[in-house]
């Protein structure tokens, strides 16, 4: 059968999101021609593959069938690591009345299941994430809502973990310790992971926070997914300062795990991960010009002989020598000229061992080493009277304090670079940006994505009037955004405090998986209506956007070309037209503006030569712009 297009010299858009897998499977057919070979798919159509026995005998010098290896695995991994490759016909829907500044703004807050989330924008924002951060659910047994179709029913979970014995008698009792309570958790956080690390740029870094509930399991899967040797630090943040008198020991910490994309290209930037240097700690007793200083020791790790020499002590005439196993920093002749300098002195009284002075001007500029153990960045308390003064109620619960996720974006962070939170809650994370933004001047921008589920009928949330999660999110941003620009309005003056609200929906168009085949012959140029009636242009033109691989934070305008409603993407980057009849000067129009990409509605067209018309057109005025049909 004709293919669709192929008189036209037009192409249909493809409108489901990236396939990993066949991405995978096109990397692997590039390194190892010889292990490609063909499936049938359930359409009955051949589609490659890979002989994974050929593949085991190219990467091995011997195989050994049956032996034990390393692994870290649970019941389901192997549906959570296709769930990770398989494509969603999904997409994301602006949603305008919950925006603030929609037209300008620069941040992404998006409502929907963020695995769906995730496989959406691995297109436009493939490598192109600096820093995550995420709070995911603890699996605490209260928390765990996300609901995954390759999670696994008790039946089915029975059957696998041998949870019955020959009478069909459950032989686990207790949901907390079996298989099924850590293993639903970790099918529901692989594919995310996966997904997540595809975003990072290979500078990118993500943080994770979690508790002692699923914190080993959470390492050896991230140690999976990312890498043992991209491990970076676990931080362990003093959350809570009360001592539990009923506990047989008290438990004030979370954990907060780390991960470079790529620990080679992390550590060559290793400059960029330290903290702001502040002056705490500096004074200027003697009155020094160059200003406040702090006395480090002058001696040094090692022994050399050249460092290794008697320093008298001017105003006691007591001679020193270095500490055991150290020497000076300087030699001699070094020390005399630091001494003349006025950079040396002998402890706060003048009677000590010999001290370096080092000037905060001097070190400013180049950070403070973060330590694992974090205790100055308030506690859990902090987060929830931030939520209580923010909203005058808790509407939300357990939420984190804005300086410590300040401190993560701080530490994890760039001045402008873009910051992802795919278990935004509260959305504490996009409040921080905006906090120290207005702190640094930086022009870091966030893309932010939570479910809305439903707050607790008995809740002060309800009683607030909020019905779901995500309204008490945006509505977080808004009050955040509104309290920075009364307390501080000349350091907010400029910076982008809004943002473009999506959710998530299925496609916009009835069938968005149509083959050739479908088609009957006779009518395979007529005019296809494949756009759902509740569907606006606007709706259209960011599923395409999506699809083409374009950030959701670009401008999109609506204009009127000769009457009928055009939208410019980004002064032309994708100009469309979702009119169903449109004559031939708009065509004309469009391509003598010589846009990038350019797309219509297959309706517009009432027979294969109005398409062919359609592509000459563009081969005459505007030879680059890719044309395409919906």
């Amino acid at each position: 059968m004709t293919q669709y297009g192929e008189h036209s010299g037009l192409e249909k858009i493809d409108l489901q999101s990236k396939d990993m897998t066949n991405e995978n499977i096109q990397q692997l057919a590039q390194l190892f021609p010889q292990v490609m070979t063909e499936t049938m798919d359930e359409s009955g159509r051949l589609r490659p593959a890979i002989d994974f026995d050929k593949l085991k005998q190219l990467l091995s010098h011997e195989i050994v069938e049956g032996q034990e290896t390393y692994e870290f695995t649970w019941v389901g991994k192997r549906d959570a690591m296709a769930e990770a490759g398989r494509p969603t016909t999904k997409t994301l829907r602006p949603d305008i009345a919950e925006s603030v500044n929609f037209d300008e703004t620069e941040n992404v807050f998006i409502t929907g299941d963020n695995l769906e989330v995730l496989k959406i924008l691995q297109e436009s924002y493939l490598n192109k994430i600096d820093m995550i951060y995420i709070d995911p659910p603890y699996n605490t047994g209260k928390d765990f809502v996300y609901s995954d179709k390759f999670q696994m029913t008790q039946e089915e979970m029975d059957e696998a973990t041998g949870s019955i014995d020959e009478t069909g008698k459950r032989l686990v009792k207790n949901e907390k310790s079996n298989a099924r309570y850590h293993s639903d958790w970790l099918n529901m956080m692989y594919p995310r992971l996966v997904l997540a690390r595809n975003l990072l740029k290979d500078s990118g870094v993500i943080f994770i926070s979690i508790d002692d509930n699923e914190q080993a399991n959470l390492k050896s899967l991230c140690d999976e997914v990312f890498g043992e040797e991209n491990f970076v630090s676990n931080i362990i943040w003093n959350s809570r300062k009360s001592v539990s008198n009923d506990a047989i020991v008290s438990i004030n910490h979370n954990s907060t795990l780390i991960y470079s994309k790529n620990s080679d290209c992390f550590y060559s930037n290793k400059s960029n991960f330290v903290l702001k240097m502040t002056n705490d700690g500096f004074e200027n007793p003697d009155n020094d010009k160059r200003g406040v200083w702090k006395a480090d020791p002058f001696d040094s790790p090692g022994i050399r002989p050249n460092l290794t020499y008697e320093i008298k002590n001017p105003n006691t005439g007591e001679s020193y020598m270095p500490p055991k196993g150290r020497c000076w920093r300087t030699g001699p002749d070094g020390f005399a000229e630091l001494l003349s300098d006025n950079r040396i002195v002998f402890g706060k009284n003048g009677t000590s061992r010999p001290q370096l002075k080092r000037f905060f001007s001097e070190v400013e500029d180049k950070g403070l080493t973060p330590k694992s153990i974090w205790d100055d960045v308030g506690t859990a308390t902090n987060g929830t009277q931030e939520i209580l003064k923010l909203f005058g109620a808790k509407v939300f619960d357990t939420p984190k304090p804005t300086s410590f996720i300040t401190k993560v974006i701080e530490l994890g962070s760039l001045k402008d670079s873009l910051i992802l939170d795919f278990f935004a809650g509260s959305a504490t994370t996009a409040d921080a940006v905006m906090q120290l933004n207005a702190e640094d001047g930086g022009n870091r921008k966030y893309i932010l994505a939570t479910l809305d589920e439903a707050v607790a009928e008995k809740s002060a949330a309800k009683e607030a009037g909020y019905e779901t999660i995500d309204q008490i999110s945006r509505e977080r941003i808004r009050r955040a955004a509104a309290k920075l620009q009364a307390e501080k309005p000349d350091q907010v003056a400029g910076q982008d405090l809004g943002f473009k609200a999506y959710r998530l929906d299925s496609s916009n168009f009835k069938s968005v998986s149509q083959t050739p085949d479908q088609f009957e012959q006779g009518n395979l140029f007529d005019s296809v209506d494949n756009i759902k009636e509740d569907r606006t242009g606007l709706d259209l033109v960011y599923q395409i956007m999506l699809s083409w691989g374009m950030a959701l934070s670009l401008k999109v305008s609506k204009e009127n070309y000769q009457g009928y409603e055009v939208f410019d993407v980004d002064n032309g980057s994708l100009i469309a037209c979702f009119d169903n009849h449109i004559s031939d000067s708009l065509i004309q129009e469009i391509a003598r503006k010589e846009p990038l990409r350019a797309v219509f509605k297959d309706q517009a067209f009432v027979d294969s030569s109005a398409k062919i018309n359609l592509t000459q057109t563009f081969k005459e005025l505007s030879p680059l712009t890719k044309v395409k049909v919906v």
